[in-house]
């Protein structure tokens, strides 16, 4: 029998072999895992090259033709919500004048509020809306709720100082129940005076701006105080002092489609006067008097019966990737703008269906109406 010191002397005796042949098996393993790494690094770039070489030899057997992609042209920064509901800003009044003529129907009032003492300076662009929070409560005891204008001033304002913002209002009326129901927010501002404060908020809006383009083709439909933005644009492109300020000097073709009930009810008429005459070449400006004018047919003249007799013009300029068409007033005008559109199209062999969600992915098909 062997002794314990013995036993264990032996087993000891026996340890560097076990290490020599764990050593060997670890060694022979990693030549071949670093031997399996290698040759991978090798075939791995081949069968890329092979796969990149199939794929160019599928597109030049098969070429592919594919629709160009409609890109909607970015605009630069402009100013939103400088001024909120819970903190607006207190504008001062400087004026509030009708802009209806005798025998005109209704109530339009052009309102310029002071912006200079705004902190922060509330600044605003072309095509933009402000939110007016009119004085008093509600039925229920709370504050009246804003509602948005657009604007109808440019940037620097009817004085070109750009401290003031100015809104073209129209008072709202309606009959319910045999009796006048007023507007609320609309009768508030044709009734302020200068001096008065009004609680402003915004600016909003960044469908209605105007291409950055000098040779762009403006197209414009309004009715009533859907001219707001419209007078802005204008202002821009034919102001001489406007246009000294922006460095900005119209080349395109301005467009105006306006629609009034009376002759007494056009708005900024002299105005859009004088553009005629100084630019004839870049502004034309086409009339829809409803209660003065007759249509083909024999019925009341509306922006969309002048549409149709100018279907040929009209559509020559559209399909100028530069155009752009703006639509502002009345909700209810959308759908005889949209029957008119369609019939025009069809004049020149368009799908009117198919076309206007294609200029609205462009950014050419600018909507604003309430």
């Amino acid at each position: 029998m062997y002794s314990q010191a013995k036993v264990i002397a032996g087993g000891l005796a026996h340890i560097p072999i076990v290490i020599a042949v764990f050593y060997f098996i670890l060694t022979t393993f990693n030549k071949r895992a670093l031997k399996f790494v290698e040759e991978a690094k090798t075939k791995k770039p081949e069968a890329k090259a092979v796969e990149t070489k199939k794929v160019a030899v599928s597109k030049t057997e098969a070429p592919k033709t594919e629709a160009p992609k409609i890109v909607k042209k970015k605009h630069a920064d402009v100013p939103v919500n400088i001024y909120r509901p819970k903190t607006p800003y207190e504008g001062t009044v400087i004026e509030n004048y009708s802009l209806l003529k005798e025998g005109a129907i209704g109530r339009v009032n052009h309102i310029t509020f002071d912006l200079k003492d705004s902190d922060p300076f509330l600044n605003y662009v072309e095509g933009q809306s402000i939110g007016i929070m009119p004085a008093g409560e509600d039925a229920n005891g709370k504050p009246h709720k804003l509602r948005l204008y657009s604007i109808a001033s440019t940037r620097h304002g009817d004085d070109f100082n750009g401290n003031t913002v100015s809104l073209c209002v129209r008072q709202l009326q309606y009959e319910k129940d045999g009796e006048t129901i007023n507007g609320v927010c609309s009768t508030y501002l044709c009734d302020i005076k200068p001096g008065d404060k009004v609680k402003i908020t915004g600016p909003v809006g960044k469908e209605m701006l105007l291409p950055d383009e000098e040779d762009a083709n403006i197209v414009m439909l309004a009715t009533g105080t859907g001219i707001a933005p419209m007078r802005a644009y204008l202002r821009r492109m034919f102001e001489p002092t406007e246009k000294e300020k922006n460095k900005w000097n119209f080349k395109g073709k301005a467009w105006l489609f306006m629609g009034a009930p009376k002759s007494a009810n056009l708005l900024y008429e002299e105005d859009l006067q004088r553009y005629i005459a100084d630019h004839p070449d870049n502004f034309k400006y086409t009339k829809a008097i409803s209660r003065e004018q007759q249509n083909t047919k024999g019925g009341r003249m509306y922006i969309q019966d002048r549409v149709l007799e100018s279907a040929n013009e009209l559509f020559n300029m559209i399909e100028d990737e530069k155009t752009h068409i703006y639509l502002c007033g009345l909700k209810g005008m959308e759908p005889g703008i949209d029957e008119a559109m369609t019939k025009a199209a069809e004049e020149k062999g368009l799908n009117w269906a198919e076309l206007r969600p294609q200029l609205k992915k462009a950014g050419r098909w600018h909507v604003e109406t309430y």
